[in-house]
């Protein structure tokens, strides 16, 4: 047996308990892996609400958790890239239908939850990757979901030197990782954030930030840039507002967009404005590729709180009613 996050019902994050199950076993193609550090997520709550429940369905039950870094414990059947011992780190997703897999570019790995002492992985995705001696577990299971997406930015935007980009809720998990690779494409990064984030996102990257809380984000960003700036990447807006907030984005500038939901293209009345969802998925090569730039000082550590597994369902509930800077990390204790 071992110790585990389980819902046993969709609901908020309070339907969570800390319980005995039984350890998985990996089968032909997967990998049993010893959890280290876990990373707490929006996406494991959407999953828990029941709101992506056509995508990807629960079965109850359920363990979350889908970042993570640990040792691989032992190997099922055709397994050849990992042997026991191997340091891992990356990314799974809760069982999904075929809908869900069918929007990746690449097969993502299933999981049987990354909130336990145990996890099983499919082992033969880009979504894992072997953990480097330099970086260390609880650093490499923050990267995968706040990484991967700000790769898809960067890729998606084209962005240039000195390109003015509006970023909303920088100080978040995925902000500390886009953040930080726009200023090192040498971008003119405009965040949003609480006075208390002010020093961290600048840390990050940022050249300028507005105190969304005690300023209009459009007024202020057009006062500034008169022009309007040539690209915004929304981390936090919902729907309507994001709508409204695009008037800060010049004529012919592009949204990239992040959070969920995401509202339809069609529902920007501004033909000259490019809107495009950005999704986190994992290609062959990005996870060497973030714990590379996490090695090298270009991906900083973000995490904010650690918690031990016991209390794992109140690091899910503070990402809810808590202000929450960073990551917050389940880590494990031997």
């Amino acid at each position: 047996m071992m110790r585990a996050v389980v819902a046993k019902q969709y609901g908020p994050p309070e339907v969570l308990t800390v319980e005995d199950v039984p350890v998985p076993r990996p089968g032909p193609g997967q990998i049993q892996v010893r959890i280290r550090a876990a990373a707490i997520n929006p996406a494991d709550l959407r999953a828990l609400s029941g709101v992506l429940g056509e995508l990807t369905p629960l079965t109850f039950p359920h363990v979350p958790g889908s970042d993570f870094a640990g040792t691989v414990t032992e190997v099922g059947p055709d397994v050849t890239r990992f042997t026991p011992g191997d340091e891992v780190f990356g990314i799974g997703l809760p069982r999904a239908t075929p809908k869900i897999a069918a929007m990746l570019s690449t097969p993502p790995s299933l999981t049987t939850g990354a909130m336990a002492d145990f996890a099983v992985f499919e082992a033969d995705t880009p979504a894992i990757a072997r953990r480097p001696d330099g970086l260390a577990a609880d650093h490499a299971a923050s990267l995968p979901i706040p990484g991967l997406t700000a790769l898809a930015v960067v890729r998606e935007g084209r962005f240039e030197a000195g390109e003015r980009v509006l970023v909303t809720g920088a100080a978040g998990g995925v902000g500390g990782a886009v953040v930080p690779l726009l200023a090192a494409a040498k971008v003119h990064v405009i965040a949003t954030a609480i006075p208390e984030d002010d020093d961290y996102v600048r840390d990050l990257g940022a050249a300028e930030v507005i105190d969304y809380r005690t300023v209009d984000t459009i007024t202020e960003t057009l006062r500034r840039h008169p022009g309007g700036v040539d690209a915004m990447v929304n981390l936090a807006l919902p729907g309507p507002t994001l709508v409204r907030a695009s008037d800060a984005i010049r004529p012919g500038g592009h949204l990239l967009n992040v959070a969920f939901p995401s509202p339809e293209p069609s529902a920007f009345d501004r033909p000259d404005l490019t809107v495009r969802t950005v999704f986190s998925t994992a290609r062959p090569g990005d996870l060497e590729e973030l714990a590379a730039q996490a090695m090298a000082g270009s991906l900083p550590a973000t995490i904010s709180r650690r918690y031990p597994l016991e209390e794992a369902a109140r690091a899910y509930a503070d990402l809810v009613h808590t202000h929450v800077r960073g990551k917050l990390l389940v880590i494990a204790t031997d």
